[in-house]
C-alpha cells in the first residue's frame, strides 16, 4: 500500500508505545552489525526465515539461506519492465502508442469519455487505474491474463492517463499480455528464454517453481507466526509473482550496478532505464529512485515481502527476501542495511502496519476475554451493557475503517490476517 491514511499513522504512533512494551523494537542506540539488524528484524516481526544479500564495489556478501526460494512479490515488475524494454528496442512495441494497439478491444474511460491509455502510461505507474480490488479485481485463479483484462476492460479509470502517478499491478498485468500478444509465446516462455536465461538466472522462476527448495510463506496471528500456503494465479505473476533465491538476486543487482556484456541487448535496455529515473520520485519499469541517489523496488504478497535497492554513485546494493508480509520492516531492514554502508549509521526496525494490527486484535482479544470473564463473575447488568456497548463500537469501525485503510474487503483482510 503506497499511502496510509491520517487514521493509520496516528494509530501507528499510539501502538509503538505498545510495541516498546511487548518487545517488538529494541533501543536506537543500540550499536551493532548488520546481523544484529538481521536479528533485530526477526526479534520485532517473528519472520522465521531472512536472507539478505549485500553488493560492495564488486564483492557479494550473504546473510541466511542463500539458496531456499522466496515469492519477490511487486520486484516482479522490474523483470516485466525489462522484458518490455526490450520489445521496445527491437522495434516490436511503441512506447507511446495506445495499449489498444496491442490488446484488440480493451477500452478504458475517464469522466465516461473513452480515452488512450500508452504504453509509457503502464511503465511510469500513470495509466488512472489503482490498486483497489473493489474497482480492478484481481485475476481468479481459471483466467488467463487475456481473460483478465476483458474482464476490467470499459472500466472507468481514477484520473486522466499521463497526469497522476498511481501505483497499481493493473498496469504491470496488462503489460505482461502485451509481451504475449507482440511476441506470440506466453509470458512465461519469453521470461525464461528472454529475460531470465539471457541473465542467467538460473534459480528464478516464473510463478511456483516446480523445482528446488521453496522457503514457505507465513502470516502473523496472535503474536505467532503459522504457515499460509497460497496458490499463485497465472493471470497475476507479471506484476508481482516470480520466485527466487538470494543467489540470483545477487546476480540481479549485479547487473543493475555493473552492466553486463554477456546480457546483449538487455544491457542496452539497462542503460535507458536508468536514464528514465535521474530525479527523486521517479518510476519507470519496475524502478522508483528514492533520496540519497537511492534506486530500488519493494515487493509485498499475502505471505512474503521483499526489498531491492542500490547507488550506483556507491556501488552498494541491497536484497532483502523474508516469508512473511511485513513490508514496512522488511524495508527499514533493507534500507538500514545500505545506510550501514554507506553512512555508518544504523537506525532501528520499523512496526509494520500487519505488525501493529495483530498488537491490537491481540490486546483486544485479551481485554475481551477479561472483561467477559468479569461480567461472569459479577453479573451485573451494567458492566454487561459496557461491555456490548464497547464491543458494537469496536465492530462498527472494524467494519467502516479497516477495509477503507487496507483498500481490500474485510474478508480478505481477516483472511490474510
Amino acid at each position: 500500500m503506497k499511502k496510509i491514511s491520517v487514521f493509520l499513522s496516528v494509530l501507528l504512533v499510539a501502538t509503538m508505545f505498545v510495541g516498546a512494551i511487548l518487545g517488538v523494537r529494541t533501543s536506537a542506540n543500540e550499536v551493532g552489525s548488520i546481523e544484529q539488524l538481521i536479528s533485530e528484524f526477526k526479534s520485532s516481526t517473528r519472520c522465521g526465515s531472512v536472507s539478505v544479500s549485500v553488493y560492495d564495489h564488486g564483492d557479494i556478501y550473504y546473510y541466511g539461506d542463500a539458496r531456499g526460494l522466496y515469492q519477490i512479490g511487486s520486484m516482479t515488475k522490474a523483470f516485466t519492465g525489462l522484458a518490455i524494454e526490450r520489445l521496445i528496442g527491437e522495434g516490436l512495441v511503441q512506447i507511446d502508442t495506445s495499449i489498444a494497439e496491442y490488446i484488440p478491444g480493451y477500452i478504458a474511460h475517464y469522466d465516461s469519455k473513452e480515452v488512450e491509455i500508452t504504453v509509457r502510461n503502464l511503465l511510469e505507474q500513470r495509466s488512472g487505474y489503482t490498486n483497489s480490488e473493489t474497482d480492478y479485481p484481481s485475476a481468479t485463479a481459471d483466467m488467463s491474463l487475456e481473460e483478465w483484462a476483458n474482464s476490467i476492460s470499459n472500466r472507468e479509470l481514477k484520473f486522466l492517463p499521463g497526469t497522476e502517478y498511481a501505483y497499481s499491478n493493473v498496469n504491470y498485468n496488462l503489460l505482461g499480455l502485451i509481451i504475449e500478444k507482440v511476441t506470440g509465446v506466453s509470458y512465461r516462455e519469453y521470461m525464461e528464454n528472454d529475460v531470465l536465461g539471457t541473465i542467467r538466472l538460473n534459480n528464478t522462476y516464473v510463478g511456483t517453481p516446480t523445482h528446488g527448495e521453496i522457503v514457505e510463506g507465513t502470516r502473523l496471528g496472535y503474536r505467532q507466526v503459522f504457515s499460509f500456503p497460497l496458490e499463485v494465479r497465472e493471470a497475476t505473476i507479471p506484476a508481482g509473482y516470480l520466485y527466487a533465491n538470494i543467489q540470483d538476486m545477487s546476480s540481479w543487482l549485479r547487473f543493475w550496478i555493473e552492466g553486463s556484456d554477456e546480457a546483449g541487448g538487455l544491457n542496452e535496455c539497462r542503460q535507458d532505464i536508468m536514464s528514465k529515473i535521474e530525479d527523486v520520485g521517479d518510476y519507470y519499469a519496475g524502478w522508483e529512485r528514492f533520496e540519497g541517489g537511492v534506486i530500488g523496488h519493494s515487493g509485498g504478497t499475502a505471505n512474503y515481502s521483499s526489498r531491492i535497492i542500490f547507488n550506483l554513485e556507491a556501488q552498494v546494493g541491497v536484497c532483502v527476501l523474508t516469508n512473511l508480509n511485513v513490508a514496512a520492516s522488511t524495508d527499514s531492514l533493507c534500507n538500514g542495511i545500505l545506510d550501514i554502508f554507506i553512512s555508518g549509521q544504523r537506525y532501528p526496525i520499523t512496526p509494520d502496519v500487519w505488525t501493529v494490527f495483530d498488537i491490537i486484535c491481540t490486546i483486544l482479544s485479551i481485554i475481551g476475554i477479561l472483561t467477559l470473564g468479569l461480567v461472569v463473575i459479577n453479573r451485573k447488568s451494567k458492566i454487561l451493557i459496557a461491555q456490548g456497548l464497547i464491543y458494537i463500537l469496536l465492530l462498527v469501525l472494524i467494519i467502516v475503517l479497516l477495509p477503507a485503510i487496507f483498500s481490500a474487503s474485510l474478508r480478505e483482510i481477516v483472511l490474510v490476517w
